[in-house]
């Protein structure tokens, strides 16, 4: 680990043995039904709370506790003197706020960096940030790079219901219901930390198609050197195919899925699927 340690929070949603194995420290978010906090990969799995959201049963989210993450932050050992923290878009939680208000409470340096987004695309920059630390890289250099990285990313989602998104605040109310009498599947994307309605299609398929033409319009040939990922919301049916469809497109890129777990499961709903790819100069 050397004098850098790598902190994310759970919305990233990297696998708990990638975590282990390259020394990455994760802050959990919260699910909270009926007043009961679950946190996330901790005290509820992405199975069991798909099966609650399915039987109706629907969760508010809350970020990390500040004690927690400081009872991390002060387990580490000794020699660390800097954590780079990345967190979800702060236009959708407090996180990425409450790693800054950190440096009041621990003796190391918290260099707090806001992916903008969250899911996969946060993971790319996690992964980017463990490489530059094994290399040697400075704090200060790893947080240059992720900001060139963080500007490369793109990532389309689309959703089966946008109820989830206008019940959870993060979609208009009007949005929400002209989406669904229109039967309107949009694709979104996050602008200025925000998820917002890129362009409006009519049925997902339509709109699935559309990303993948934004797709084809930056990876040319067959796609060596990029990274692509898909990521699903309990429809891994969905996302096997998805990968089926890039791998046969893009042979030589590096194509893997990922999942939206509870807390963006709760915004997103069951059924959302989203594509997002950037250039990986490793």
């Amino acid at each position: 680990m050397g004098n850098i340690a790598i902190l994310t929070d759970s919305t990233a949603y990297l696998p708990a043995d990638f975590c282990e194995a390259r020394e990455v420290h994760v802050a959990p978010l919260s699910v909270i039904f009926d007043g009961e906090s679950f946190r996330e990969a901790v005290d509820i799995s992405t199975e069991a709370f798909y099966s609650r959201i399915e039987a109706g049963n629907l969760p508010t989210t809350s970020q990390p506790s500040i004690g927690e993450t400081v009872e991390l932050i002060e387990q580490l050992p000794n020699e660390v003197t800097d954590v780079i923290a990345i967190t979800l878009s702060s236009g959708i939680s407090g996180t990425y706020q409450s790693m800054i208000a950190l440096n009041d409470m621990v003796d190391v340096n918290v260099h707090a960096f806001d992916s903008e987004i969250s899911c996969m695309p946060q993971a790319f920059l996690v992964e980017e940030a463990v490489k530059l630390r094994d290399a040697g890289a400075s704090a200060q250099e790893i947080m240059a790079h992720l900001e060139n990285v963080r500007a490369s990313i793109r990532a389309y989602f689309v959703v089966d219901d946008l109820d989830h998104l206008q019940r959870g605040g993060r979609l208009s109310a009007a949005q929400a219901l002209v989406g669904s009498f229109l039967q309107i599947k949009p694709v979104l994307h996050f602008q200025d930390r925000l998820i917002v309605p890129f362009e409006k299609i009519r049925t997902y398929k339509k709109a699935v198609r559309r990303i993948e033409e934004m797709m084809e319009e930056t990876i040319k040939g067959d796609g060596e050197g990029y990274c692509i990922g898909i990521i699903h919301a309990n429809c891994p049916e969905r996302q096997a195919e998805e990968i089926a469809s890039m791998k046969a497109k893009f042979p030589k890129a590096h194509i893997a899925g990922s999942h939206f777990g509870p807390v963006i499961g709760t915004h997103l709903g069951p059924g959302a699927i989203g594509i997002t790819w950037y250039r990986r100069n490793w």
